[in-house]
């Protein structure tokens, strides 16, 4: 039998703290070789993309799949769990809640790593739902009392502020201009759809630690080169995925500025933790493409606390 969970169940099973946990335990299997990621596939056509992920996490007891489409219409996201012992169908998982949780949770994981302890302040550019679970995880790792946020669409940006310090308890205020995000931050999330800079180099303040998530297109990019140019740090959660995928690198290495030997992954920072000797006046990016592995080993927590409390509903399919 094979456990069907939808979106409002997801949601009431998986709590931001235990994503970065889970997150955690998964980019030290990776880095000890103990898991296997594939990177994302796309199949473009005309009226849209089918995009597919996949992830073998044996520590976990599981593999799997993401697979989501992405037409004019809106995106529709399902993961496919099963055992890795028997390669039963475990679960099939309504994830649209589950890949927002992820990419929020892998941003607060690196952040964890890579902003400074003191860190209070969160600029914000974007108010979507990745937005939501982004300052969902600066929360959970470090101690955030304001953040300040710029959408280009100010009705959004508006309602987004008022749920969220409301949500969060911490003071969320909207802001007119972009730079306005920038300048305050201790730590900076973009998370746009944005095809050129959202992010001035010049506009980051010394200290400011930077997770960019929005861009996942080799065309398309939210920093500029001199933003790059000022990290002493750059992190991704897959360096093979971004040299197809992250446009905040792919462009500026195209124009002879910017070398991928500067770019570390995160499964080597959370496994071999930064000495504490960095200089608080370091930037630090950390670049968020989005793995399989991440979406599998959280869809496989959601599946096991499921089970433990007997939601979601059982189907005969592939028994």
């Amino acid at each position: 039998m094979a456990l069907v969970l939808r979106e409002k169940q997801v949601r009431s099973l998986l709590s931001m703290r235990d994503t970065v946990g889970v997150l955690q335990n998964a980019f030290n299997a990776l880095a000890q070789e103990v898991a296997l990621n594939q990177p994302r596939t796309r199949l473009r056509f005309a009226n849209g993309t089918l995009n597919i992920l996949a992830a073998v996490a044996p520590t976990f007891g599981v593999l799997g799949c993401k697979t989501y489409t992405a037409f004019r219409d809106g995106v529709r996201f399902v993961v496919l769990l099963f055992s890795v012992q028997n390669g039963q169908l475990l679960a099939l998982i309504e994830a649209e809640w589950l890949n927002a949780m992820r990419t929020g949770g892998t941003s607060a994981l690196a952040t964890h790593y890579l902003a400074r302890q003191d860190a209070a302040i969160v600029g914000l550019i974007g108010a979507g739902q990745q937005a939501v679970t982004q300052l969902m995880g600066m929360c959970a790792v470090r101690p955030i009392s304001a953040a300040y946020v710029y959408s280009r669409r100010p009705q959004e940006r508006d309602l987004f502020c008022r749920e969220m310090t409301r949500l969060l308890k911490i003071d969320v205020k909207p802001v007119p201009l972009a730079k306005r995000a920038v300048e305050v931050a201790d730590i900076l999330i973009t998370a746009t759809p944005a095809t050129e800079p959202v992010v001035q180099g010049e506009w980051v303040k010394p200290g400011c630690h930077i997770n960019a998530i929005g861009s996942v297109w080799s065309h398309r990019r939210e920093l500029d080169c001199a933003t790059l140019q000022r990290c002493a740090l750059i992190v991704t959660d897959s360096r093979e995925q971004a040299s197809a995928e992250a446009g905040d690198f792919i462009i500026p290495a195209n124009e002879g500025s910017f070398q991928w030997t500067r770019v570390r992954e995160l499964a080597e920072i959370v496994s071999t933790p930064l000495p504490p000797s960095r200089s608080p006046q370091d930037i630090t990016l950390y670049k968020g493409v989005g793995i399989a592995l991440a979406d599998i080993v959280t869809a496989a927590h959601v599946y096991r606390l499921a089970c433990e409390e007997g939601i979601g509903e059982e189907i005969a399919f592939l028994s």
